[in-house]
Order: structure tokens, then sequence, then C-alpha cells
């Protein structure tokens, strides 16, 4: 159906060329007219065919060597995805989770040329990367470049081109409209809304660019939805171009915290509604954090920050206030204008780093388990358990965690005796136990899972790692 209805546009948009196709001189083939014909009438094949043709050629095919863990032991596997050239030095914007742990980036150029890139810079929160192409010396061609366009300038409607590499193909394109400006992902929208699209975008267009009909990317496809038609989600060019500063910068977006987890004025989904029209709640804050050291206490009304007035009447609002929470200066003591119990109070608060969203991994190849450090903005649950310390990231089965009945998520307190916090503990623990293999090849691990202690022996004399 939505394709019917795209080439009923098309007609429409072409009324009044001629009836039957004219034919290109040299080649024989049907001739695209300009962009408007004779009669004044918009030929949408010849803009389809203009903006293509600006933006194509940055569009490149990327395949990532990535390392993983979470098989209880590192794995090298390949993974391939989409990026867009924004420079004429051969900067390339992709998807975060498109180079997330690589090890080697290649990319494939519109005319063919491989190039190796290296990660500038990545933000996960974002899923956002900037690469840079490794040029060879050699290399005499000029490298086509994509123009950023305004995303905020959008209108549901709106015709847009997902260019990319979907299921491990070069490059395509595929048409589609704006189905929506501004959709709020729950669990995906932190410090941005989403462009939401009905253009195909499928495994692989990760990191490839959104077009506008000027020929212009106001988008990076990030996600798609395959069932129930096609739905798709692109970052908006706005934020883009955000973070790309800063990755260009400092080689990551480090986001200020403050620990506040807001909710919107009328909250349609828990059925909650705040009486006044301006301001934003605080649903709750989040332990040690500076919000919470501050004072702040739930069901406060955020009126401003630092004299600023702000307001979150619906969620889709919610990303712009914590946007302008993480962009507060580090380190530096800002205000918030609260209201409670109807009275309006200033309250002192120093946001500080976010720092790393992600913990570090390890692998211990003879007990055949990966562990990864506790890290409160990766899994909230351990974090609760245990502020620092190093849980089980994968387990291999069969493999000697398994039978020692370790799981995925325990959290380690110690490792015959001694006590664990860091990887560095586990390292030596580990390196010390596989030296003293031939005369002891048992430990003893005490874990927490779920708030309870257990304790475990672990054998690992079998090397699953030779079968």
């Amino acid at each position: 159906m939505k394709r019917m209805l795209l080439w009923m546009c098309v007609g429409v948009l072409t009324l009044g060329c001629a009836a039957g196709p004219a034919l290109d001189a040299q080649t024989g083939e049907e001739a695209i007219p300009d962009a408007m014909s004779a009669t004044g009438s918009l030929d949408f094949r010849q803009v389809v065919r203009n903006a293509k043709a600006k933006v194509f050629p940055a569009t490149v095919f990327i395949l990532v060597l990535q390392e993983s863990h979470e098989s209880g032991k590192k794995i090298t596997r390949e993974i391939s995805g989409s990026g867009v050239i924004i420079s004429p030095a051969g900067e390339v914007v992709t998807n975060w989770h498109v180079v997330d742990k690589a090890v080697e980036v290649r990319c494939l150029l519109y005319d063919g040329t491989p190039m190796d890139a290296t990660v500038v810079g990545s933000d996960k929160d974002t899923d956002l990367a900037l690469i840079q192409l490794d040029v060879p010396g050699d290399y005499t061609g000029e490298l086509p470049h994509a123009v950023m366009g305004d995303s905020a300038a959008l209108n549901e409607g709106d015709f847009v081109m997902a260019m990319g590499a979907p299921w491990g193909l070069s490059r395509s394109v595929s048409i589609g409209i704006i189905s929506c400006c501004d959709r709020y992902l729950r669990t995906n929208s932190e410090y941005s809304l989403w462009l939401q699209t009905d253009a195909a975008i499928s495994p692989g267009n990760s990191g490839g660019p959104l077009v506008n009909t000027a020929g212009e990317v106001i988008g990076i496809n990030t996600r798609g939805i395959m069932r129930g038609g096609d739905t798709g989600f692109a970052v908006p060019s706005a934020t883009v171009e955000m973070i790309v500063s800063q990755l260009r910068q400092h080689g990551s977006v480090n986001w200020s915290w403050t620990g506040l987890r807001l909710q919107p004025l009328k909250d349609f989904n828990r059925n909650i509604y705040f009486e006044g029209d301006s301001g934003v709640i605080v649903a709750a804050t989040d332990p040690s954090s500076p919000a919470r050291q501050a004072g702040v206490l739930p069901e406060d009304r955020i009126m401003a920050i630092n004299g600023q007035p702000v307001t979150a009447e619906f969620e889709e609002h919610l990303p712009a206030m914590r946007l302008a929470l993480a962009r507060l200066p580090k380190r530096a003591e800002a205000m918030l204008t609260i209201r409670r119990d109807g009275e309006d109070i200033e309250v002192a608060f120093t946001p500080r780093e976010k720092g790393e969203v992600e913990g570090d991994e390890l692998e211990c190849p003879r007990w055949n388990m990966t562990v990864k450090t506790i890290n409160q903005f990766d899994n909230e649950d351990l974090y609760f358990y245990r502020k620092e310390g190093v849980s089980i990231f994968g387990i291999k089965r069969p493999g000697n965690a398994y039978n020692a009945r370790l799981r995925e998520q325990d959290i380690i307190l110690d490792i015959e005796g001694e006590s664990v916090t860091t990887l560095e503990d586990v390292r030596r623990i580990y390196d010390r136990a596989i030296e003293a293999i031939d005369t002891k090849h048992k430990v003893r691990v005490v874990v927490l899972r779920n708030g309870l202690e257990r304790q475990m022996v672990l054998d690992f004399s079998k090397d699953y790692e030779r079968e």
C-alpha cells in the first residue's frame, strides 16, 4: 500500500509530462527531464535523483572486526554497517553500536576504493561515532562528502531517503516519508528525540544517512522495526552536529551527571497528572548523586535551572531537560529553583562527570568465563548491591564456571579468601591459579546473587578450550 501511494504521488508530481517516455539521444534509455517540466510541475523522479547524487557517493560500507566477551570467552566477529563522509578530510559519521569494541575498521567507498579507518570517538548515550578514513598517500581521488541539513525544519509527510548497506550489501537507497519528527522512545531517548520514517531501515543500514529532497543529511539511521510495516528511527542532524563537535575535540562526550530522574507534568502512560503548566517533576534521585546530596526530594517541581525557566509538559519534552542538565559545567555549583509545598526555594548542587557508561571486560579462558566491572549506567541492578566491584559477564556452556554453578550477573566478592573489587584483582588471582594448576586446580569463589551470598568451588582441571 505504501509503495502504491508513493507512485500515486509521483504521478501527481509529474502531471503534465508527455504521455510517452522521451528517449536519450545518446544512450537510447528513457530520459529524465529537469526537475521542473515544461508545464512548471515538479518531476519527482528528478528530485530524487538530484538528492541521491549529492549524498550517495559519500555513503560508505563499513566492515568492523569486533572483540566480544558475552559468550564466556573472548571472540572476534565481523559485523557490518554504514556511514557517511561529512568532510573533505575523510571524517565519517556512523553509529556507536557499529564500531563498539572495534579492533579493526575497514570502509568501502562509492568508487570501490577500500580504506582503513580509525575511531576518533563515540558516544553510547546517543549511539553516534566519528571515524577517520586513513587516506593513503598515493590516493589521488577527491573524497565526496555530504552536507548536514536542519532536522528542525522537517515536517511529518516530508519525503526522505535512507541510504546505507543493508544486510551486508554494498549500498542502496530506500524512500519514504517522515512519520514523526519528535518520536520519544522510552528506553532510547536519554538526550535526544528521534526521527521516525517509513523508509526501509534494515540491519546494516545503521550509521547511514537519512536524506531530504534537497540532498542534505538530516539524520543518521540507527534502528528499524521489521514487523508490522516499515518503521525506522534516525538520530536528528541537530543532535549529530552537537555530538560530532565534541568527538572531534575530546574523543568522547563527557556528560555531567546530576542523578535527577524526571517526570513530565502530564504522564499519560502512568496516568499521573500534576497541576499547573510549568516546571518538571522530580520522580527520584539516584543514590549518592549530587541531587540527593543537595537534598532534592521526589515530587519536587523544578521551575528553573540557573535562573532559566524549564517545563516538561509531556514525555517528548524530557530529553531537552536531561540535555540541559547534562551540559551543566562539571564541578561547578549550579542552582535549581524548586517548588515544594507551594513555596519556591533555591537548591545549590554540583554536577560531576558521568564518566564511563559501560564497564571494562576481562577474559578468564581456563575458568571459561568473562568478568566485567560494575557500572551504574550499564547495570543498575548490580550497582544497587555493589557500588564498586566485578560481576560475571559471560559463561561458556559447557565449561568449568558453568559446572561450578556460577552464573551471569553474579557479583564476585572474593576468590580464595582474597577480596575482589577490580578487574586487576581477578587478573592477579587468575594468573596465580594458572601458574599453580599442576598442584592445585580448584578455587573457592564467593558471589552475591540477588542479594544473597553463595559459595562455589570452581574446578578448572578440564581444558574445554581444546575440545
